[in-house]
């Protein structure tokens, strides 16, 4: 008769580690603590740290050029830090949980610049590992996208690697839509490579419009959108954006994809049609971005997918149900569901991928795929900052939570 395994053991046998996510969205941070000691892995609780929209207001001007960036850059890294500190403990806190009892924190930052394809590569996220580490007492591996750019890839998208390690025996694809929209696409044999790669914008430009129309952070569900109509200029003009034509490997971000691009679009349509053109209203405005992120995802799966007619959504987006639909109508006959269905809280997938990546970095293995990012080689990702091993209380020694 099979024994049973004590609460001791299987505290003992556990493998918790924490992942911090902010995205291109800026509406929180996410943090989760994972437990890796089994396949799937089990997210153990989840907490999302709102940023304050002046705080906000600030990440966004550092993802312009603008006056005095040094100084503004470098205050802003130890805040961010100090916030990303709190949300790890938060959560670390709500899983029962010591500090001590954490492998590690994977802290993928928050991007304030991605410039791939600039003629020196770069891309910069911020929230200092140092300051995360020293406050919250575990040791946080951090900076995992410079490594790619080193060996020549685009530094993005990274989640497809854990998409891949999850979901190696399935095929299909996985929809990551937060500021930006990203897909992996599985392979159906071994013989095939992962290719994962941005579409272009998600949410970004929709929430924006969102804000400054109305005074939204976002659009819910497609509440808004829903009312109006898509006007085909509009989106024929943006569609015309070179991005959306470029072969994968590609990513992007705000740097491109933001308020002033919507702006142009709507002068350039504006002076191609005359003075005389429709007035569009801020409904179909917003009908029509919706409608871009559908159509450039969309397109983006009948080129690469393959036979697989299968698609698992994540992220913010996966909230978005007029969204979802515009995506369906795109693509008849395809099975499009959100990552619950296999298992995966949609809104915790991007957070476990980086805590993933922390233990993929502390066992030196390797974080990145080079058919998705380009790079020409693969490599270990991340920096590492350790601290101090510590002891456990009693409690915690004892296996009782």
């Amino acid at each position: 008769m099979a024994s049973n395994v004590s609460s001791t053991e299987a505290q003992s046998v556990a493998e918790y580690w924490v992942g911090l996510m902010s995205g291109t969205s800026l509406d929180g941070i996410d943090a989760v603590v994972v437990d890796f000691a089994s396949f799937p892995p089990r997210c153990c609780a989840a907490v999302a740290l709102p940023i304050t929209e002046p705080v906000k207001q600030r990440i966004l001007a550092l993802c312009q050029q603008g006056e005095n960036e040094i100084e503004r850059l470098g205050q802003l890294d130890v805040e961010l830090a100090e916030l990303f500190a709190e949300a790890a403990c938060q959560v670390v806190e709500q899983a029962g949980l010591e500090a001590c009892e954490i492998v590690a924190i994977g802290s993928h930052g928050q991007t304030v610049r991605h410039e791939p394809e600039a003629v020196t590569p770069f891309t910069l996220q911020i929230g200092d590992p140092n300051v995360i580490a020293q406050r919250s007492g575990i040791t946080t591996v951090a900076d995992f996208r410079r490594r790619d750019l080193a060996v020549g890839g685009q530094g993005a998208p990274l989640v497809p690697a854990y998409h891949h390690w999850l979901l190696h025996d399935r095929g299909g694809v996985v929809l990551n839509v937060g500021g930006m929209a990203n897909v992996t696409l599985l392979p159906e044999s071994g013989e095939e490579a992962v290719i994962g790669f941005d579409t272009g914008p998600g949410n970004v430009l929709i929430d924006g419009w969102a804000l400054a129309q109305w005074g939204e952070p976002m659009d819910r569900g497609g509440k808004l959108a829903s009312r109006g109509v898509v006007y085909q200029p509009l989106l024929e003009q943006m569609l015309s954006d070179p991005f959306f034509s470029q072969p994968p490997p590609k990513s992007t971000g705000r740097e491109r994809f933001n308020a002033a691009w919507v702006s142009e679009m709507l002068e350039a349509l504006s002076f191609s049609r005359g003075e005389h053109q429709q007035r569009l209203s801020p409904y179909d405005v917003a009908a029509t971005l919706t409608e871009l992120t559908a159509v450039t995802i969309a397109d983006a799966l009948r080129h690469y997918s393959g036979t697989t007619k299968a698609c698992w959504v994540c992220g913010g987006g996966a909230h978005n149900g007029f969204l979802l639909q515009r995506v369906n109508h795109y693509l008849p006959g395809w099975n499009v569901n959100t990552t619950e269905a296999i298992g995966a809280d949609p809104d915790w997938v991007e957070a476990m991928a980086f805590a993933w990546l922390a233990r993929q970095t502390l066992h030196r293995l390797h974080g990145n795929i080079p058919s998705v990012t380009g790079a020409n080689q693969s490599v270990i990702l991340g920096a590492i900052f350790p601290v101090e091993s510590q002891e456990c209380s009693a409690t915690h020694r004892s296996g009782v939570l």
